[in-house]
């Protein structure tokens, strides 16, 4: 579930703030669902009531960014989608690093990717995508790295250093 959102959007030409880019990933998240975006939907995917919602979608629509009539459906724009696309890359980027590279509980990592993807920047994500596909590319499986990560997260130091180092004194 994405975090209850502030809908603050000061200019129509602005970034959307973190919760307006909430409600896109949401509205394409249902989207690729298969399932009618109504705001029904979106409340519930987004945890808050539904006068929230409508809100929210009046300051999208108003920045041109989704379609939605009264009672009726919502949609995004072309505008809209590529922005909903961003979001989702971002998050899908941040969720993949803090679990398949850090190894973050996948609930943990959902609620940390959604925070940070606001956060960072355009070349930070992309940077953070080529790192990501070069320790998979590089490391398929599990690399032995993640062993020695887990070993250092769990017990402060790497017991193999300090093995060599004492070899080298003997």
């Amino acid at each position: 579930m994405l975090a209850a959102p502030n809908i603050m959007m000061s200019s129509i030409s602005e970034k959307p703030t973190a919760s307006l880019e909430d409600y896109l990933e949401a509205i394409a998240m249902l989207k690729k669902q298969g399932g009618k975006v109504t705001v029904t939907a979106l409340s519930k995917s987004v945890g808050v009531k539904k006068p929230s919602v409508y809100r929210a979608l009046k300051r999208l629509s108003e920045a041109d960014l989704v379609i939605h009539e009264r009672y009726g459906d919502v949609d995004l724009t072309p505008k809209g989608t590529r922005m909903a696309d961003e979001v989702c890359r971002r998050h899908k980027a941040l969720f993949s690093f803090l679990t398949d590279i850090l190894m973050v509980d996948p609930e943990i990592a959902e609620q940390d990717a959604c925070s940070m993807e606001h956060a960072l920047s355009r070349d930070s994500i992309h940077r953070l995508e080529r790192f990501i596909s070069l320790v998979m590319e590089c490391y398929p499986g599990r690399p032995d790295w993640e062993d020695i990560f887990n070993h250092y997260v769990k017990h402060g130091r790497d017991d193999r250093k300090i093995k060599a180092h004492r070899d080298r004194e003997s």
